[in-house]
C-alpha cells in the first residue's frame, strides 16, 4: 500500500510523516549500498508497477523526525530513511518549500 500526500499550505511538523513514506515496494536493479544494515536499491517498484530511482538519504529535523519539508515534488521516504523521487507518470508527492529557498522547483 502506497501513502500518498496532499498539498497543505502552512504545513508544520504535525503532519504525519507516514503521508510522505512509500511502503510495499520490491527491490529492482543493482545494491549500490546499505544503510542501517539495509541494502540500497537502485530502483524500487510499487505494487502497481512505479517505480522510483534512489536519490539520497532523508535528512531529519531538530527533533529526530524525517524532515519531509525538505523533499522536493516527487519525493518519497523509504524506510529505513531513504529517499526515492518518482519516475515518469508515478504520483509526486507535494511538500512544501520553506520560506526563502529559492533552489527548489
Amino acid at each position: 500500500m502506497k501513502s500518498h500526500s496532499v498539498w497543505l499550505a502552512g504545513v508544520s511538523h504535525r503532519v504525519p510523516t507516514e503521508y510522505f513514506v512509500l511502503a510495499n515496494l520490491r527491490e529492482h536493479g543493482a545494491v549500490i549500498g546499505r544503510l542501517a544494515e539495509h541494502p540500497i536499491a537502485d530502483t524500487v517498484v510499487d505494487a502497481s508497477g512505479q517505480r522510483y530511482h534512489f536519490v539520497g538519504v532523508a535528512p531529519r529535523d531538530r527533533s529526530g523526525r524525517f524532515d519531509v519539508e525538505a523533499l522536493r515534488t516527487g519525493e518519497w521516504i523509504v524506510q529505513p530513511g531513504l529517499v526515492y523521487a518518482a519516475d515518469g507518470k508515478a504520483p509526486q508527492s507535494k511538500a512544501p518549500r520553506r520560506r526563502g529557498d529559492k533552489h527548489r522547483p
